[in-house]
This record gives structure tokens, C-alpha cells and sequence, in this order.
């Protein structure tokens, strides 16, 4: 399944490249702002005969603004990162109490102890899955933000270097298009560069990565390793 971040970036760059050809008729845009005018269209037809490949995604993350943007992010969400370890490790303190008591507790205590486990697991997975849906969104909306900008340096580059058509090969076949492409066709790092140019945005401190930041921890899927009493409700 193509991620969310994916589906996002690939309908933003669409639209860039739409925003570019409008920007180049301005008095066709302004005459017809919800249309395309023909003039826009030849201005973004593309004149080469190349094929070239772009790995979106790690051009996004890959760039010193992304980077930086990134890292904060994952920096902004590490209280809740450790809010949810604490959860999990409290969840998983008193599984291994359930399971070294089970025999000492009669059946009220045991149930009691039981619903407690699963209420507690029941909330953390709701935290975790709303820190999760919020970080995921931050993360589009960076990566949008940055797409925007450098949509136009691509079809800049590809149109100064003869290219006809530029694949993104973020997805790797079958989820995307390309079955295979051979690294002289990749104008990634190309672009990248001029990104970061354009940007004026200063390299990472020595020791910072280009990857994606870490989703917020999960909470562990925990079961009591104990049969519950058939009053126990069920999750």
C-alpha cells in the first residue's frame, strides 16, 4: 500500500507543475484562472527526448531544509515518544504481575487485575494512534511545503538537460511504475543540490541523518498470559 506521505506528495507535485505552466501566461491565468490556456501547456511541453528518474521522497528528505525540518519534528514528539514507552512498560509490568500471582489470586482479583490490563492497553493504543495520525500529518505537511519549492527546479533541470519525461521512483515496482532504471538516468542528488542553493538553508550539524524520522513508539501488543474468567470482558 503506498503511504499516506507518498499519495500526498505525488498529487502536490502534479499541481506544482500545473502552477508552473499557468505562471508562465500570466495574462492567460488571469483571464482564466480555473483553466489551463494553451500557451501554459506548450510552456511545460516538455522538448527533450531523455527519460529520466527522481526518488521524490529521499530528494525531499535528503535536501538540508528537510533535514532540519524533520529532525525538529522528531525532537517536537520525543516527550510523547517517552509518555508512550512509559505507557507500555506499565502495561507490561503488570502483565508479568498477573502471571506470576495468577495462582495466589482468587477470581475476583484476577478479573479485577484483567480489565485493568486491557483498559490501560485500550488507552494506550488510542494515544498512540492519535500521536501517530498527528506526527504523520506534521510530516506531510513538511514535505508538501518543500515539494512546492522544489517542483519547479525539476522541470527547470529536465527541460536545461534535455529530458522528455522524469519517473519517480519513490515506489519501487509493483507499487510504483519503474521495474528497473540504471543510476545515470536518476537526476535525484542533481536536484537535491540545487535545492539546497536555492533554499540558502545551511548543512546539518556532523552526525544528523537524511532518513525519515522514526514514527512514535507503539505501545506492544501484550495479551495476559492467563485465561481470563468468562466475565472478563473482551477487547
Amino acid at each position: 500500500m503506498m503511504s499516506k506521505f507518498a499519495r500526498v506528495t505525488v498529487a502536490v507535485f502534479g499541481l506544482s507543475l500545473f502552477a508552473l505552466a499557468q505562471a508562465a501566461d500570466p495574462a492567460a491565468s488571469a483571464a482564466a484562472p480555473n483553466a489551463p490556456s494553451a500557451a501554459a501547456a506548450a510552456a511545460a511541453k516538455p522538448t527533450g527526448t531523455k527519460v529520466g528518474s527522481i526518488n521524490i521522497e529521499q530528494a525531499i528528505f535528503a535536501s538540508n531544509e528537510g533535514r532540519r525540518d524533520f529532525d525538529q519534528l522528531a525532537k517536537k514528539f520525543e516527550p510523547k515518544q517517552t509518555e508512550l514507552k512509559g505507557c507500555a512498560d506499565e502495561i507490561d509490568s503488570l502483565t508479568k504481575q498477573l502471571n506470576a500471582q495468577q495462582d495466589k489470586l482468587n477470581d475476583e482479583s484476577r478479573e479485577k487485575l484483567v480489565k485493568q490490563i486491557e483498559t490501560k492497553k485500550k488507552s494506550c493504543d488510542r494515544a498512540t494512534q492519535d500521536a501517530q495520525e498527528d506526527f504523520q500529518a506534521q510530516q506531510g505537511e513538511i514535505g508538501n511545503k518543500i515539494l512546492t519549492k522544489m517542483a519547479p527546479l525539476i522541470v527547470k533541470y529536465a527541460g536545461d538537460n534535455g529530458y522528455g519525461m522524469i519517473l519517480d521512483t519513490s515506489q519501487q515496482w509493483p507499487r510504483g511504475p519503474v521495474i528497473w532504471y540504471g543510476p545515470a538516468v536518476d537526476i535525484t542528488q542533481p536536484i537535491v543540490e540545487a535545492y539546497n542553493i536555492q533554499s540558502g538553508v545551511a548543512a546539518p550539524p556532523a552526525g544528523s541523518t537524511a532518513q525519515k524520522p522514526a514514527k512514535p513508539a507503539t505501545t506492544p501488543g501484550t495479551k495476559p498470559a492467563t485465561k481470563p474468567p468468562a466475565t472478563t470482558p473482551k477487547q
